[in-house]
């Protein structure tokens, strides 16, 4: 294993399975009670709260909750105040630590009956999904799996934000070892340690979707 895949001792990869499946299920049981008219700010605090009330042991990087034109904003912007609409876009980042090892997932949702909304939403998981595949069947590096998702993005007429790369996952802190951006790396990458960001913008809509999962 090379410098920037290394792990600590205690790196398990059950545990690290465990955390990441837990994270997915806190995202998608709290974003079953978002509906039109909340506003962002206060469902964030909501939102910090039932991720207390499930015993987070602490978190590797700040919770985004970011809804409608707050949804084009990579992760360090700023929101600004927005209540969500009758047909709008909404999506998760967390990153908490679960048995001492890291969990990271986002995902986006759509309320309401727009198509095209419902269509962006589903979109990062798309792309994700065809670059994930073409990384296993062609031993893709960090850079060139970016440059395979941006083509597949151009052709759903959606820019990819190349501000939100992926990065280094595994047991509590995994930057010990590695704070490189994925996109940046021009290595093959081995399975499970790698997070793959995708984050589309429809600059006609003023909305982005956004979703990341682990390279396995």
């Amino acid at each position: 294993m090379n410098e920037l895949e290394k792990c600590g001792e205690k790196f398990n990869l059950d545990q690290f399975f465990r955390a990441q499946e837990k994270t997915k299920k806190l995202v998608y049981e709290f974003s079953q009670t978002i509906i039109p008219g909340m506003n962002e700010k206060k469902t964030h605090a909501l939102f910090e709260e039932f991720l207390s009330n499930n015993q987070i042991d602490k978190k590797w990087h700040p919770t985004k909750l970011r809804m409608g034109p707050n949804t084009t904003k990579s992760f360090r912007e700023e929101s600004i105040d927005y209540t969500l609409k009758e047909n709008d876009l909404f999506f998760f980042d967390i990153g908490p630590v679960f048995y001492d090892h890291e969990g990271d997932f986002g995902q986006s949702f759509s309320v309401g009956n727009d198509l095209l909304l419902k269509d962006l939403s589903l979109a990062p998981e798309y792309i994700f999904n065809l670059t994930k595949n073409a990384w296993k069947e062609n031993d893709l590096s960090g850079i060139a799996l970016y440059e395979y998702a941006q083509n597949e993005a151009l052709k759903l007429n959606l820019k990819l934000n190349t501000n939100m790369y992926g990065h280094r996952l595994g047991d509590f802190p995994h930057a010990l070892y590695s704070r490189e951006k994925l996109g940046a790396i021009d290595q093959i990458l081995s399975p499970h340690l790698w997070v793959l960001e995708i984050h589309l913008i429809d600059e006609r809509l003023n909305r982005g979707a956004f979703f990341e999962d682990t390279l396995s």
